[in-house]
């Protein structure tokens, strides 16, 4: 008789988002003649930029001529894409080979993936409050997880335990959801100590785009040490609006090594075992992204995200409430006011303003009496919401 695996009975219920949809369309069902603001869920709102567009057309033209029509790509990357990707970090100064570069659907999809590469006896460190696909996906792995709390009191970036025991190690930096970041010296001391115990840090790049400080690595690879404790994943989902395109990458350096056994060969074979690489259509759209022009229009589109979390800094200021992120990062997380539970403050804000933003609870224990929002929507929700919330809370 077919066994399932029983670690899906140990998952919450449901998934945040799925309840925050769900709450939501109870609110609409019941009130048809309300429009809801949206600075929930960290999907963009603005296009494709026209240099993506453009190499997007030219890959689909390319695929009506017997000439230029590709079938399958490379299960690991076209190489092309790997190249870009290896240039774009050389311009930080942080050289890579371009197949030490892995062509990914997306940074969500791969963080589940990567985890073939470690044994189940392997525990995993989760810094919360945290992205919840972290914890589910080594639930459902049947994993060890051990639980990092932070707070205000760290600016909820704290500094690895000696006494911690941790062999998988998350880090998202810039974070979701408190929009935290590391600088140098505080990401430094979380190589350190993966260099030192044998831990492997799985370093989630999916923001780095939003970073303007000087201080504040773009990659960890910037750092020394990492190469020899590090996989990097990123997303040109909220880089440069592929989140309904889906194309990422990862990278896996050739010195990563682990028990005589490489990891880089050990994805390379998992790659070409798992999957039939991603279309050429979406790859060369992705190349654009890293292109000079490709760099310059989607820099655009983040200013405006970037003005978007200007305007509800500012009204939190307004109304003297704690928060962090913002400035290097598109999520501001805030602490709930008047004492309010984050579900609490979430249906407080429905039900009065029409404004949805995410419940820190969602995130972890140490979420609770906090909350996300998110500088993706457009500038009139944006703007309207900050009036609102103002209006309501001041």
């Amino acid at each position: 008789m077919l066994k399932p695996n029983l670690h899906y009975s140990e998952l919450k219920d449901s998934y945040l988002f799925y309840n925050i949809s769900q709450k939501v369309k109870a609110y609409l069902d019941a009130n048809p003649d309300k429009k809801v603001l949206r600075l929930g869920i960290g999907d963009v709102s603005l296009p494709l930029c026209d240099e993506v567009i453009k190499a997007l057309h030219e890959a689909v033209d390319d695929q009506s001529k017997k000439e230029t029509f590709h079938g399958y790509m490379p299960e690991c990357g076209a190489p092309f894409y790997r190249e870009a990707v290896a240039s774009y970090y050389k311009k930080r100064g942080v050289c890579l080979q371009s197949d030490e570069v892995f062509v990914s659907s997306g940074a969500s999809d791969e963080l589940g993936d990567i985890l073939d590469l470690f044994d189940k006896s392997n525990s995993a460190l989760v810094i919360e409050p945290a992205y919840p696909a972290y914890v589910d996906a080594n639930v459902m792995a049947g994993r060890k997880i051990i639980h990092l709390p932070s707070g205000e009191e760290n600016g909820f970036l704290p500094e690895p335990d000696e006494n911690t025991d941790a062999d998988i190690l998350y880090i998202c930096s810039p974070n979701n959801p408190t929009g935290a970041v590391f600088d140098r010296v505080k990401l430094q001391k979380w190589v350190d100590y993966a260099d030192k115990t044998g831990a492997l840090i799985l370093f989630d790049a999916a923001y780095e785009a939003f970073i303007e400080d000087e201080d504040i690595p773009h990659s960890i690879y910037e750092l020394e040490g990492a190469e020899t404790c590090a996989i990097e994943i990123c997303s040109l989902s909220k880089t440069a609006g592929f989140t309904g395109t889906r194309l990422g990458y990862t990278v896996i350096p050739k010195k990563l090594e682990r028990n005589g056994m490489n990891l880089n060969a050990m994805w390379v074979r998992n790659r070409t075992t798992k999957t039939n690489g991603v279309s050429y259509v979406i790859q060369k759209g992705g190349a654009a992204v890293f292109s000079d022009e490709g760099q310059r229009q989607i820099k655009e589109n983040i200013k405006k995200y970037k003005q978007n979390a200007e305007i509800l800094m500012k009204a939190l200021d307004e109304l003297g409430i704690w928060y962090c992120g913002g400035k290097n990062a598109p999520y501001i997380w805030m602490k709930c006011p008047k004492g309010m539970g984050s579900w609490e403050f979430f249906d407080y804000l429905l039900h009065e303003i029409q404004v949805v933003g995410t419940p820190g609870e969602g995130f972890g224990k140490c979420g609770e009496g906090y909350f996300r929002l998110s500088s993706f929507g457009s500038l009139y929700d944006t703007e309207e919401a900050a009036k609102r919330m103002v209006k309501l809370l001041k």
